[in-house]
């Protein structure tokens, strides 16, 4: 009887470790067990554990069997792809000793930054990449080829229609870029030189871009009421998207001042009506009332500038200076007035963190001259507050508009967009869901931008995530002190390195280049 209890007692010891033996069992870098997975795409959150070994994800599954060299116990924590920021303005920084961790960006969850937008960057990529890798950076980096750089390039700041040596000379620099890995063509159609192209020019470059499968990305001509007006330049946007043959994006979508506050309901329209004709129309947003630019940008005439990079001396013409002031009036009254435009980063660093109003008062003369003034003196970077909410949450809701930070001169976006909107429009406002936030700031940026093998928790892909939990995100960066980071990123992994620990910045630089997606 005895013999019997133990010899059935061994079988079923027997039967339950040759049960166990049958479980997988992974060996992997870096486990992450019980998380929250909001992967990128349209699915439904759900529980898993992610294994990771090299820079990829090598499995998602649920309670399985690992021996991992370093384990994070991820229970009530949500898992997300590390996010892909589309319109940045971080090259300098990612050049800098000092600054080229991107840690402003890391700190948001941010893995992947997309460079050479507004028209304006390098178009030697293959040597920047190569010169980035050699000084190291904290995370991935993509770039646009920069139709504004290549137009200087070609025709100095002229104001005409190019050669048709000229076209051939900007689509060979274009060609060259693409073959180089650039996601697409970018243009700043607002911005000189590239306010001086016609819609024409436009579309033949973005041809070329077509040809290697990239996208338009585009600060539109005109966000406001400066030239063509917000919709026409909307138009333009999805003109040169159908006749180049290739996706429009239109960069940080918005309604700039007050002769076009209200109007993103019609914008909606049109996009949609494209869409469904389909045409790719998206855009990105940026969660912020305030814009940035240049001082020069938002209030000189684009007419000043032309033709001659060295536009100073036209500010003392006394026979010009009655029509630059009042170009710049009016372009002060669009914006809404000296009081919304504050200086960020001026020549003069006594003016830092003073309103146009406020300097203008301090020297005694009225706003539009004092703004002269700051020119002559070297100019500065500007916040400007030209935004209405209605027309920001009006945007945000449309599920073709993504998220970005058009991050570069000191402004709160540099440093906490994706915080930001996390905490003001999905856990407090509640506009747009968890799923739409994380969707919209990964997968979808990365199918619209041609990414390949991010934006997504999928095996295979690369182990760029996030770990964090949505009630301990902290937005620190203000309009009046925005250098300073955002809290509340756990953990966040790129390539599979672990570049931010219980919040703190590890010193790793694991970022790498990101090309093109082959066709």
């Amino acid at each position: 009887m005895i013999r019997s209890f133990y010899s059935g007692y061994a079988m079923v010891l027997y039967l339950m470790l040759l049960l166990l033996s049958c479980q997988p069992s992974y060996e992997v870098d870096v486990f992450i067990k019980g998380a929250q997975v909001y992967d990128g795409s349209e699915n439904l959150p759900f529980k898993a554990d992610v294994g990771i070994k090299g820079d990829r994800i090598a499995w998602i599954a649920a309670d399985t069997s690992v021996r991992a060299r370093k384990t994070i116990l991820a229970d009530g924590y949500l898992l997300i792809p590390g996010l892909i920021d589309p319109h940045t303005h971080s090259l300098r920084d990612l050049f800098s000793e000092n600054r080229k961790s991107n840690v402003n960006y890391l700190t948001q969850g941010v893995t992947t930054v997309v460079n050479g937008n507004d028209g304006n960057g390098r178009f030697d990529l293959a040597e920047t990449f190569d010169s980035l890798m050699q000084k190291g950076i904290g995370t991935n980096a993509a770039f646009m080829a920069p139709h504004g750089t290549i137009r200087k390039l070609v025709m100095g700041m002229d104001d005409r229609v190019p050669t048709s040596e000229e076209m051939s000379n900007m689509g060979t620099l274009v060609r060259k870029c693409m073959e180089e890995g650039a996601l697409g063509l970018s243009a700043g159609l607002f911005y000189a030189p590239g306010s001086f192209s016609q819609t024409e020019e436009v579309i033949e470059l973005a041809k070329i871009a077509a040809e290697y499968g990239g996208l338009y990305d585009v600060h539109i001509r005109d966000e406001s009421s400066y030239s063509v007006g917000l919709i026409n330049a909307i138009r333009e946007t999805i003109e040169i998207g159908e006749k180049g043959g290739l996706p429009a994006n239109i960069s940080h979508i918005k309604c700039l001042g007050a002769d076009v506050w209200g109007l993103s309901d019609s914008i909606v329209a049109i996009v949609d009506s494209a869409r469904a004709a389909g045409l790719a129309v998206t855009a990105d947003q940026y969660p912020f009332e305030a814009s940035s630019t240049s001082f020069s940008a938002a209030l000189l005439p684009r007419w000043v500038v032309a033709n001659d990079p060295d536009f100073l001396p036209r500010l003392s013409n006394d026979t010009l200076l009655p029509r630059i002031r009042e170009g710049i009036a009016e372009n002060l009254r669009r914006r809404g007035g000296a009081p919304t435009i504050l200086l960020t980063r001026p020549k003069d660093t006594t003016l830092t963190k003073l309103t146009l109003a406020e300097i203008a008062e301090q020297w005694n003369m009225d706003a539009v001259q004092a703004a002269i003034e700051i020119i002559k003196s070297g100019g500065s970077s500007i916040a400007s507050f030209n935004m209405q909410e209605y027309d920001i949450e009006t945007y945000m809701r449309q599920p073709w508009v993504m998220t970005c930070s058009d991050g570069g001169s000191p402004h709160p976006r540099k440093y906490a967009t994706y915080t930001n909107k996390m905490v003001k429009y999905v856990n407090s406002r509640q506009i747009i869901s968890m799923e739409d936030m994380i969707r919209r700031s990964t997968g979808m940026v990365a199918d619209v931008f041609g990414i390949p093998d991010r934006g997504y928790i999928r095996q295979g892909y690369f182990a760029d995530i996030a770990l964090f939990k949505p009630e301990e995100l902290k937005v620190h960066s203000t309009f009046a002190d925005p250098v300073n980071l955002s809290e509340g990123m756990h953990y966040v992994l790129v390539n599979g390195v672990i570049a931010i620990e219980a919040g703190q910045y590890t010193g790793v630089l694991a970022g790498q280049p990101v090309t093109r997606k082959k066709e």
